[in-house]
């Protein structure tokens, strides 16, 4: 009598996490986060920039020209950073990164110096996190895996 001879079994791809949420919620948070986040460092930086002094009318115009160019500029490397190789990708967010926050610390009264220092260690963070993220979720060829 004949039997059938055992199957390969291959392993069975994980399945992707279930979207629940709409395409009209999240062409909403792709502005609704980078606002949040600006109004939350535009704040930061007025905040610093009193320290603990009254609030003026040029602190309100600190505050809300950073929340501007904070979200412009965040909106723009979320833009432009998907279509770079994984090393430009992570490069472009250690940058802003790193600029955002020595541009934070430079309103504490801190020397140029130091605030140069602690900005590009904290790019230099962000790049390796992010960098190790994106070689860790691309295949050899660099293609996303999504």
């Amino acid at each position: 009598m004949a039997h059938a001879a055992p199957a390969v079994r291959t392993p069975a791809r994980p399945a992707r996490t279930p979207d629940i949420f709409s395409e009209r919620t999240h062409r909403i948070a792709r502005w609704a986060v980078p606002v949040g986040m600006g109004l939350v460092y535009g704040y930061w930086v007025a905040a610093n920039n009193r320290s603990g002094g009254p609030i003026t009318g040029w602190n309100l115009l600190l505050g809300f020209v950073s929340t501007i160019v904070f979200a412009a500029l965040w909106m723009g490397v979320a833009a432009l950073a998907p279509h770079m190789i994984r090393e430009l990708h992570a490069v472009l967010w250690g940058v802003f990164g790193g600029c955002a926050f020595g541009f934070l610390y430079a309103n504490t009264d801190a020397s140029i110096l130091s605030s140069v220092w602690m900005g590009s260690v904290i790019g230099t963070v962000t790049f390796a996190v992010l960098f190790f993220h994106y070689y860790t979720h691309e295949d050899a060829a660099g293609h996303r895996i999504r």
